[in-house]
């Protein structure tokens, strides 16, 4: 199992190794929650990730998804989308070990900011993986 949490320790989980995508999310609504030019995911099957302490805050960031963030220190730690609500995306570097998750690609460069320039020779798609 996977362990991580928020910044301050306020809120705890432990995600399933098996994960489903690592990625790297260059997409305005990642840059926006998170105040970074892009944020490392990795999704696992919902049952496959637990709470083990704390209570998150939910936050709607589209029509279609959902993100939660430890209320007292602002970390953000999933992502859910409505389309696959048997799966949840986790936040890399929530990881006490994210290391451990390394991204396989690159997802949504169409919007990626022009000064980021990639060398680690993992694909890049313009939207998902799916999109292409």
């Amino acid at each position: 199992m996977l362990t991580g949490g928020c910044f301050c320790g306020a809120i705890r989980y432990e995600a399933t190794e098996h994960a489903l995508n690592q990625s790297n999310c260059h997409c305005t609504l990642c840059r926006g929650t998170t105040g970074a030019p892009c944020v490392a995911w990795f999704t696992v099957l919902l049952q496959g990730f637990t709470l083990l302490a704390g209570t998150p805050t939910h936050f709607r960031s589209s029509v279609h998804a959902t993100r939660t963030f430890c209320p007292s220190c602002g970390t953000q730690l999933t992502f859910a989308d409505d389309a696959t609500p048997d799966e949840i995306d986790v936040t890399t570097c929530s990881l006490d070990e994210p290391g451990k998750m390394p991204p396989h690609e690159h997802i949504y460069t169409l919007s990626q900011l022009p000064w980021m320039k990639f060398a680690d020779g993992i694909p890049q798609y313009a939207r998902s993986r799916l999109e292409g």
